[in-house]
């Protein structure tokens, strides 16, 4: 069994297309790069029909349509739309008849009609500080801000626009950074990721979209004596905390904090969240992960690496390194295809 895994490396302005090959010595292969990207940091993947969005900086940001080959890994262009303000992460909806992206440095949440791998103009828009991340599922898009400490919650109508939620906002706790969001299989849970206080909570979803917090644990390996950061700090130079990302494996939780370059594993008891079992080393400042569809691996990478790690996913949540492959510089987005 193999299947395709996609990682976006910012530095280089490329993505690399790998191969996980599974069996007894599961690995990975590198099958091809694609450049002419600039600062490449995300890219939402239409799976049905092998098209690629992916998201580029430079004098005019924009977002690139490539075709993926699942043969030999190469990514062909189509088409190129301007937008706004770059985009920190991208997400289709579930019919990948609109994208919807977050910007960072903008402010902002875009939604874009697609049709044929083409983006229309915008339908929709939201605007809070320093978006990190945007969710959609089933008729309701989620938008994280990093700089306003909350998750705002929106109506997604078939033709692309946004209707605010009753409440329309979740608050996240002051200063603490909330960064990115993610839902489990069934869609009933999500997890949310801190940047500055490191803290894993658990939301559930209702059937109005709107989302309702629950327990919160910290991630952070207490051995690293690490303190909470703020805007604009320098994590590294100041010994802070830097969460990144998150995911699901089956019964375990994880998170990346980039200062000290671990991976958390935190279980789930009764479907509530755990104390952390395992703090795992991965390459160097982890800003993204992703957790294959049936939760057994992990393909981890970092912004100060040019490898991605391969991990397998134990019963008891803990992570076992069992493949290494070269990849680019500045590696900071992962999904599998």
């Amino acid at each position: 069994m193999t299947e395709i895994v996609l990682i976006a490396n910012a530095g280089d302005g490329t993505i690399s297309t790998l191969r996980l090959h599974r069996g007894d010595r599961p690995r990975l292969k590198v099958l091809a790069t694609t450049g002419g990207l600039e600062g490449c940091g995300t890219f939402a993947v239409d799976r049905g029909r092998d098209l690629v969005y992916a998201a580029y900086k430079g004098d005019q940001a924009g977002i690139a349509t490539l075709s993926l080959d699942r043969e030999t890994g190469q990514l062909t262009e189509r088409s190129r739309t301007t937008v706004e303000a770059s985009m920190t992460y991208l997400e289709l909806s579930r019919e990948a008849t609109l994208l919807l992206g977050a910007s960072y440095g903008g402010g902002v949440g875009l939604v874009w009609p697609v049709q044929d791998g083409t983006l229309g103009a915008p339908t929709a828009r939201t605007e809070n500080a320093n978006l990190h991340c945007v969710v959609a599922h089933a008729g309701h898009a989620w938008f994280v801000s990093l700089g306003d400490d909350l998750v705002s919650q929106h109506a997604l109508s078939a033709e692309g626009e946004l209707s605010p939620l009753d409440p329309p906002t979740v608050p996240m706790p002051d200063g603490s950074g909330p960064r990115h969001l993610i839902l489990d299989r069934d869609s009933s849970t999500a997890y949310l990721v801190t940047e500055y206080s490191g803290e894993l909570f658990r939301l559930t979803l209702d059937d109005d979209g709107t989302l309702q917090p629950h327990e919160t644990v910290s991630f952070v390996d207490p051995s690293q004596g690490l303190s909470h950061s703020r805007m604009d700090a320098d994590p590294l130079e100041e010994h802070l905390i830097w969460g990144a990302d998150v995911g699901v494996a089956g019964d375990v939780v994880l998170a990346s904090e980039r200062t000290s370059s671990l991976m958390t594993s935190v279980p789930l008891t009764d479907g509530r969240l755990g104390e952390p079992v395992a703090f795992t080393p991965v390459p160097t400042q982890p800003r993204g992960f992703r957790v294959s569809d049936d939760g057994r691996y992990v393909v981890s990478v970092g912004e100060r690496a040019t490898e991605a790690v391969l991990l397998e996913v134990g019963q008891d949540g803990t992570l076992t390194q069992v493949d290494v492959a070269g990849i680019g510089n500045g590696a900071n987005w992962v999904r599998f295809v």
